[in-house]
């Protein structure tokens, strides 16, 4: 998408999702790899300046890693940035693109089992074919369980 700025309408498609997530990736990416090298940089000379006078033992590495942690910190923020926008994604799939076509589906069955029972048919039951193919999966194995009940 060569648009500036992106709406919810061009999140739409599946593909517009897939661009959208590909270019944010490309444009976090980078900064998240710079920034984690100059966490580590900044946390490696943080260790290095050691204590300062009148430090209690481990003052100082505890200094270091509480100044040094919020870096780090940032780079898992923007991980877990990248990792929402997946989840997004995956969401709306499922929410707006799989949900209705499931949905029509049950209700096209729900008519076919009124129009079955209004013409006094019954419905097929699917157990039977189910305990016929569990037999078969089993191989028999589980027919003393059910002998006598």
């Amino acid at each position: 998408m060569a648009q500036e700025k992106w709406s919810p309408d061009l999140l739409k498609t599946p593909e517009d999702r897939a661009v959208h997530l590909a270019q944010r990736r490309a444009q976090i990416e980078p900064i998240i790899d710079d920034l984690r090298r100059l966490a580590r940089e900044v946390a490696a000379d943080l260790k290095e300046r050691g204590g300062l006078e009148g430090d209690l033992p481990f003052q100082a590495k505890a200094r270091a890693w509480t100044t040094g942690r919020p870096m780090f910190q940032a780079v898992d923020d923007l991980e877990a940035a990248i990792t929402h926008l997946v989840a997004f994604g995956a969401r709306y799939e499922r929410s707006y693109e799989e949900l209705p076509e499931k949905r029509a589906r049950k209700a096209a069955e729900k008519q076919r089992v009124k129009e079955l029972k209004a013409s006094n048919g019954t419905p097929q039951l699917e157990q039977q074919r189910s305990d016929e193919a569990s037999q078969a999966q089993n191989g028999g194995l589980f027919d003393h369980l059910t002998k006598g009940a």
